[in-house]
Formats: structure tokens, C-alpha cells, sequence
């Protein structure tokens, strides 16, 4: 069985005097794909943050690599080896396309090289000299994630990568996660989507008000669909 990268165990956590994560427990294995579900506010986006120590006040555990990091700052937890891919994407605008892609540092060994990153994502190649602004929303979402596929990082967070973008883009983005979980990847992919996530994920954790409420493996998808209806609404 393969190494678990990431264990979460009892994990609280607050924005200022606003008590979010109420005891989140869960665990990632290298090479795997979960998923976060859960309706808005269920505590997802703060999941991810706290992981990466971009909440206020954290407690419990978080192991990333075998190592605790509750109380590592955040740019000490990413050279771990994490990449973040925020929902809010980042983009600099008055940089280009390239030159965002080059600004992250690197946190590890492995990373993806320019060329790489283009055959995977050929739009960016096309747009490589223009500037954030001039971007799509789709485009702005490829520039995201291949920005931390540089980096090294072997656990990627991705926070809501399909939202509001046109269902050919959609499918661009399930294709290039197949591929990455293809490399050896690991991936936790918080996203609204359940038709999207269903056929990438390896288990889905199902979340609401700040706890993991159910855990679903692929292979039971089918006789959990009445519990996902009533959690997720889909």
C-alpha cells in the first residue's frame, strides 16, 4: 500500500473569533485523487487553507510528508512539497502569461519544464506573451495550475478549478487531471461539481458544518447516490 503524504487528524479551525473546522479527520496516500464535497460554507475552501496555515488559529494534527506542520509557517509547509491553486487564481495582470508561469519558486524535485507545461496546456503556449488581463476565465484556470506544476510540488490542492467555465474548458481540465494523477500525482480537489469529480476521484470526503460527515469510495458511488443527493443536493 502506498505511503500516506497527508493525515489530518482532529483539526480545528478558526478566521478570528469565527470557529470554522470542527475535528476534521482524513488521510491522502501518494499517487491518490479525493475529493472535499460538501454544499457552500461546508468548510472545504478552509480545509485547504488551514493545511497550508492560511486560516488564523489552528489545532490538531496535520502530517504532511510523515511531518507535523501545525504550527510551520505557510511558506515553510509549501517546500514541503505542496502546490495551492486558489479559487480566486492569482493571476498577476502586468505580468504575461510566461512570466507569471516562471514567478513561483520551487518547492521540490521533478517539476514540469516550460515545454512540458505547453503540450499539456496549448492555449498557454498561443497566449504565452500576453498580459493577465487579456486572458480568459478558462485560460486564467490552465495559468493557475500549470504555475504550480513548475514548482515540484507533489501534492496538489485545488480549489473549485471548473467553476463558471464553459463545459469544453471543463473537459480540457478533466483530461489534464487524469494525466497528472497518470504521473504519480497526488491531488485533493475541492469542487461543486460532482459530475466532474465522480469518475477522477479515488474517495470522496463529504463535508458539512466544518466535520467529514461521510467517506465514499468510487466503487461505491452508485448505492451511496440517495446519501450524496441529500449532502450534496446533486
Amino acid at each position: 500500500m502506498s505511503k500516506v503524504l497527508l493525515k489530518i487528524e482532529n483539526l480545528h479551525a478558526w478566521y478570528g473569533e469565527s470557529h470554522i473546522l470542527h475535528g476534521v479527520n482524513f488521510e491522502v496516500r501518494e499517487g491518490e485523487l479525493v475529493t472535499l464535497l460538501g454544499r457552500n460554507g461546508a468548510g472545504r475552501t478552509t480545509t485547504l487553507k488551514a493545511i497550508l496555515g492560511l486560516t488564523g488559529k489552528r489545532t490538531g494534527t496535520i502530517e504532511v510528508m510523515g511531518r507535523e506542520t501545525v504550527h510551520l509557517s505557510t511558506n515553510r509547509i509549501a517546500r514541503l512539497g505542496l502546490g495551492y491553486c486558489p479559487e480566486e487564481r492569482g493571476i498577476f495582470s502586468t505580468l504575461s502569461c510566461e512570466e507569471n508561469l516562471l514567478l513561483p519558486p520551487k518547492v521540490g524535485e521533478g517539476g514540469m519544464s516550460l515545454d512540458e507545461i505547453y503540450e499539456m496546456f496549448p492555449n498557454l503556449k498561443e497566449r504565452r506573451h500576453s498580459p493577465g488581463t487579456r486572458l480568459s476565465g478558462g485560460e486564467q484556470q490552465m495559468l493557475a495550475m500549470a504555475r504550480i506544476l513548475r514548482s515540484g510540488a507533489q501534492v496538489l490542492l485545488l480549489d473549485e478549478i471548473t467553476e463558471g467555465l464553459a463545459p469544453v474548458i471543463v473537459q480540457t481540465l478533466g483530461r489534464v487531471i487524469r494525466a497528472l494523477k497518470a504521473k504519480g500525482l497526488t491531488i485533493i480537489l475541492v469542487e461543486q461539481n460532482f459530475r466532474f469529480a465522480a469518475p477522477l476521484a479515488d474517495r470522496h470526503y463529504v463535508m458539512e458544518h466544518g466535520q467529514i460527515v461521510a467517506t465514499v469510495n468510487k466503487a461505491a458511488l452508485s448505492e451511496k447516490a440517495a446519501m450524496l443527493h441529500e449532502f450534496l443536493g446533486v
